[in-house]
């Protein structure tokens, strides 16, 4: 009677969904079908995934929290002068890319694939500027009616570190940077699909290593005042960038490692991830 009742719901289910014009999508892949530019459903708790014009992307969310941001006792002679002093931030929550922006999920959204290296759509995006990701942000949240942007310098380092799950990693997601991340020693030069090596504790790939990931900050010195929601210098010259890239060393795939370029520079180095 039981399996009776829920196959009697489940038809209920696809008769209200059709009568709305939605079909529903029962192969298990947690994406429903409504024959817009968006689809939306809940995959896991808490984790949502997007499909835009074809193309699926997923949002993990991080629980908000204090953390100590900058050059911790894991990072160790690694440390640069820019990451000092440490200093305590706390975050609301947000949510941010499980991967890299991909050249699939570029093209779907701009029509076109700027990238230098264009090997497909689960490769991360590359040679786009700051600017571009601007450019890109501003039609996906025209296309979804949502409000995506790039992550503060603080919520990436926050989310990288696996957020209230961290183990205090050097890398994201282990302190073994080869099970973490595509970089010199391991990537044959060149970038790799998203999501081919092990996540960090939040279930996030490639925040070490693959393609540097630009921020919404402005590059600036740190201060050691505790901090909530920080966004960064009111202004600058550069924008910051993180997590290290295929061409380099470990040294600069760490969580706290502090890149920074012009916001018109574009790269085959240079990509991004969204946030939400």
């Amino acid at each position: 009677m039981r399996k009776t009742k829920t196959i009697f719901a489940v038809m209920m289910l696809l008769l209200a969904l059709q009568a709305g014009g939605v079909t529903a999508d029962l192969d298990g892949n947690g994406v429903v079908d409504a024959g817009l530019p968006l689809e939306a459903s809940t995959v896991t708790p808490g984790v949502m995934t997007y499909t835009v014009n074809g193309v699926s992307f997923t949002m993990v969310p991080v629980t908000g929290g204090t953390f100590t941001m900058g050059a911790t006792a894991e990072q160790g002679t690694d440390a640069g002068s820019d990451e000092k002093p440490t200093h305590l931030v706390t975050l609301s929550d947000y949510y941010i890319g499980e991967t890299e922006v991909t050249e699939g999920l570029w093209q779907a959204v701009m029509g076109s694939n700027p990238s230098y290296d264009v090997r497909g759509s689960n490769i991360p995006v590359e040679r786009v500027s700051w600017d571009d990701c601007q450019t890109f942000i501003s039609k996906l949240n025209t296309l979804t009616g949502k409000q995506f942007r790039l992550p503060t310098e603080a919520e990436w380092e926050y989310a990288a570190r696996g957020g209230s799950e961290s183990a205090d990693y050097k890398y994201a997601g282990s302190n073994k940077i080869g099970e973490v991340a595509w970089m010199a020693v391991n990537s044959y030069e060149q970038k790799h699909p998203v999501a081919t090596k092990e996540p960090n504790e939040l279930g996030l790939y490639d925040m070490s290593g693959n393609v540097w990931e630009w921020c919404q900050d402005w590059y600036g010195s740190y201060s050691s005042d505790s901090q909530t929601d920080p966004t960064g210098p009111s202004s600058g010259s550069y924008r910051v960038n993180r997590g290290g890239c295929w061409f380099d060393s470990a040294r600069y795939c760490r969580v706290s490692f502090r890149g920074f370029d012009t916001p018109t520079r574009r790269g085959s180095d240079l990509g991004l991830r969204l946030a939400l």
